[in-house]
């Protein structure tokens, strides 16, 4: 996979992906695989929730993910008490021209961190609906495009649910992908440890690449071929989901897009100009666990999404030969 091909590319010059990684790595160490995934949905275009236990790099991934593509950055603290107009902007009047003014809220920028997103009620998440899927943001009458590229890595604790909203289907269905990167092994923790006694390793950081390299790495991604034979694979996947007695609610055509999406990242960081099945195999739980709902059949018989969603999996069947991936 991916993972172990940029591994092996020793004495060749490494490419933006790499840059990225490396650079990553200098401050989150031992999460190789957890930083590939993640990129994965970066020059896919989509938006990331990253879901796992305080203190253990989330919101420091997205600062030097930023930093690393020297991209405009904002992070949003999600309170109880934050409203929709702190995340947007709003309209000031001014009084020498006697109208209306826009300023802007924190959302204008090329990557948002939305951190502890599931602490503010619903109506301030649903602020973040529209930027999410078209790119813009309404105000009264008027309508403000966000500058591309434009992502949003939000995160949340799955342990907490005292001061806590529960994500809707609705904003859930928007992030293209579920990450969890777990807790550091014992001796990758001791080197954090020996790194932080002698020095702050986020300010050591430096840019490797820019917002240009991004856009110009999507634009690429999207150029993957995908043949009809593979985008019916997933579309089948993503039906059987909506017709299985254990769920009660499958993949939407969002889900089957960005699982498509994903699996195009992943052929192109693999070196390969088109789609295969494996590719959508190796992806299907980080585009569906977060999205689908077990069904009261499935908690009474105390299935478990993985058990679900691999089943399907192997009851689909795969589309051959290989040469006519191409087509």
């Amino acid at each position: 996979n991916c993972i172990n091909y940029f591994l092996l590319i020793s004495g060749v010059k490494m490419d933006i992906i790499e840059k990225i990684a490396e650079n990553i790595e200098k401050v989150i160490l031992g999460k190789r695989l957890e930083i590939f995934q993640i990129l994965k949905g970066v020059i896919s275009g989509g938006h990331i929730l990253l879901e796992d236990v305080p203190g253990v790099g989330k919101t420091m991934f997205v600062k030097v993910l930023a930093k690393s593509f020297n991209m405009d950055f904002s992070r949003i603290q999600f309170t109880p008490d934050l409203l929709p107009s702190d995340i947007t902007g709003v309209s000031i009047f001014n009084q020498k021209k006697a109208e209306f003014e826009f300023r802007k809220g924190p959302v204008f920028s090329n990557i948002i961190l939305a951190d502890e997103i599931n602490r503010t009620s619903p109506k301030t998440q649903s602020a973040l609906l529209e930027a999410m899927e078209e790119y813009q943001i309404s105000e009264g009458n008027a309508t403000y495009h966000l500058e591309k590229p434009f992502i949003v890595v939000a995160t949340q604790n799955p342990i907490e649910f005292e001061g806590t909203y529960k994500l809707p289907e609705a904003q859930l269905d928007r992030f293209m992908m579920r990450i969890r990167i777990g807790y550091a092994a014992t001796a990758d923790e001791t080197r954090i440890l020996q790194q932080h006694s002698k020095e702050i390793p986020f300010e050591m950081i430096k840019p490797v690449a820019s917002s240009a390299d991004l856009i110009k790495i999507q634009n690429e991604v999207r150029k993957i071929i995908v043949s009809e034979k593979i985008s019916a694979y997933i579309a089948d996947i993503c039906r059987r989901t909506r017709e299985n007695k254990y769920i009660s609610l499958g993949l939407s055509t969002r889900g089957a897009l960005a699982l498509q999406r994903i699996s195009q990242a992943t052929a192109y960081l693999n070196k390969r100009k088109y789609v295969i099945p494996e590719d959508v195999k190796e992806n299907i739980f980080f585009i569906t666990e977060h999205r689908i709902i077990l069904s009261e059949i499935a908690e009474a018989s105390e299935v478990t999404k993985d058990t679900v969603i691999k089943n399907i999996i192997n009851s689909v069947p795969v589309p051959a030969p290989q040469n006519e991936y191409k087509i």
